[in-house]
C-alpha cells in the first residue's frame, strides 16, 4: 500500500478550464516515466474546480515527482491558467484498496 500522497487543487481562471484540462492530459506522459510515482490522477472537482492526486512509497519518491517535470510545467503556467496559486497538501495515507 503506498503511504504518502500529494492532493493539488486547482482553480481555473475564467475561460481557462479548456487549457487547463488539456495541460493535464498532456502531463500523463511525464509522470508515466516517474517509477516512484506510484498513482497519479488529474481530476475535475466541478466547474473551474480541478485537482491533481498522487501517490508515493517513500518520502524521497514524492520529493522527486516535486522536483520533476510536471511540477516545474504546473508552476511555470500557474500564472495564465489558475485564479489562485497552486496549493500542495502533503497527505500520509491511513488505508487503501
Amino acid at each position: 500500500m503506498p503511504k504518502l500522497a500529494l492532493y493539488v487543487p486547482l482553480k481555473a481562471k475564467p475561460g481557462k478550464e479548456s487549457d487547463i484540462a488539456a495541460f493535464l492530459k498532456s502531463a500523463l506522459p511525464l509522470v508515466q516515466d516517474e517509477p516512484g510515482t506510484l498513482t497519479w490522477y488529474a481530476i475535475e472537482e466541478g466547474p473551474g474546480a480541478y485537482a491533481i492526486f498522487d501517490t508515493f512509497d517513500t518520502e524521497e519518491d514524492r520529493q522527486a515527482h516535486l522536483d520533476g517535470k510536471v511540477a516545474a510545467a504546473l508552476m511555470e503556467k500557474a500564472g495564465d491558467l489558475f485564479a489562485e496559486p497552486p496549493q500542495i497538501h502533503k497527505l500520509t495515507l491511513l488505508a487503501a484498496k
